[in-house]
């Protein structure tokens, strides 16, 4: 018997809805945040820290974004030739910069032929993770603690080396504004990176180091040196029995970064965009786990945030920067 002709079109207008809002599901599902891949440029080879928080990021954002994400990098000048490059980015064209205060606040201040400029040339997107400068002595020099060490240098001013995995890097600053605080000569040794200084370290050729806490707490656990003060303004998850500077007695705090830049070709509501994907990917259980399984601190953080931290950065480094007299 044949169905009768309005039970036949109210299931055709059934079907026809259930049809329409299945097409809207699977094209908001489908549809990307972004029209082509994104390329995120990291100024340093692969397998680094900051290549390491960049491939973390760029394995979730790409099912966030609904386009391949691919890490580009382009190592050379410690990090400044990317932003010379990505500086450059056509408006069209998806790129963000993973960078270090090393190329956007260090290197403004000392390299007089930059080719760009880290406050006009680029806008903050999301900043990612924090990380600790550990100050490490030789299992040779007979200290345990910060005010032993500091009394030792003081004792002994031509002794008191402090090696660091690069003239000019984070850690350099760090070791000078130690030096400030405490009232104590520093002679800053930079090293061709952090293999070599700790080598030295180890062996008794330089008596106190400076660097990443994720680089020196590895050999501080197997014994090889000791780590006597970490410059978080908190004790560091990783390692909770070593003291902070300000709880050795030091008024100090300090921390590196790392911060998505884009250009400032990039239209504004695309960064605001690519912010709150990298945010949510940051707030993501299983992307904290592997951070904090590299010896890094994720942050979650607004564009705003981003903005506030590097101001208050800037303002703290700047002058000791500066006041170094530090020529390349």
């Amino acid at each position: 018997m044949p169905t009768p002709a309005p039970i036949t079109r109210r299931l055709a207008t059934l079907f026809a809805a259930a049809g329409l809002m299945a097409c809207v599901a699977i094209n908001a599902h489908a549809a990307p945040l972004l029209d082509s891949p994104l390329h995120i440029v990291v100024g340093y080879a692969p397998g680094g820290a900051t290549d390491r928080v960049a491939r973390v990021v760029a394995d979730k954002l790409g099912a966030k974004l609904g386009v391949a994400v691919i890490v580009d990098n382009k190592p050379g000048a410690g990090g400044r030739l990317a932003a010379q490059q990505v500086k450059i980015t056509p408006a069209n064209q998806n790129v963000l910069m993973l960078a270090n205060p090393a190329v956007m606040v260090v290197a403004p201040l000392v390299f007089k032929d930059n080719n760009y400029d880290a406050e006009r040339d680029f806008v903050p997107v999301s900043h990612v993770n924090d990380y600790d400068f550990a100050l490490s002595v030789s299992p040779t020099l007979p200290v345990r603690e910060l005010s032993h060490l500091l009394a030792w240098m003081r004792a002994n001013p031509t002794q008191a080396n402090v090696g660091v995995p690069a003239t000019g890097s984070l850690p350099h600053f760090f070791g000078l504004m130690m030096g400030e605080k405490a009232k104590v000569q520093t002679q800053v040794i930079g090293y061709r990176g952090s293999a070599p200084l700790l080598n030295d370290l180890i062996g008794g050729q330089v008596p106190i180091a400076v660097d990443t806490e994720d680089v020196v707490l590895p050999q501080h656990t197997a014994g090889k040196l000791r780590i006597l003060a970490l410059s978080g303004a908190k004790r560091s998850p990783f390692a909770p029995d070593i003291p902070t500077f300000k709880e050795a007695g030091l008024d100090l705090a300090a921390t590196g970064w790392n911060t998505f830049f884009a250009p400032t070709s990039m239209p504004k509501d695309k960064i605001e965009r690519l912010s709150t994907a990298i945010r949510e990917v940051m707030q993501d259980p299983d992307t904290q786990r592997k951070f904090k399984d590299s010896g890094m601190t994720p942050v979650v953080s607004t564009q705003a945030q981003t903005v506030a931290m590097l101001k208050a950065y800037r303002a703290q480094w700047a002058p000791v920067v500066q006041k170094s007299g530090y020529q390349p």
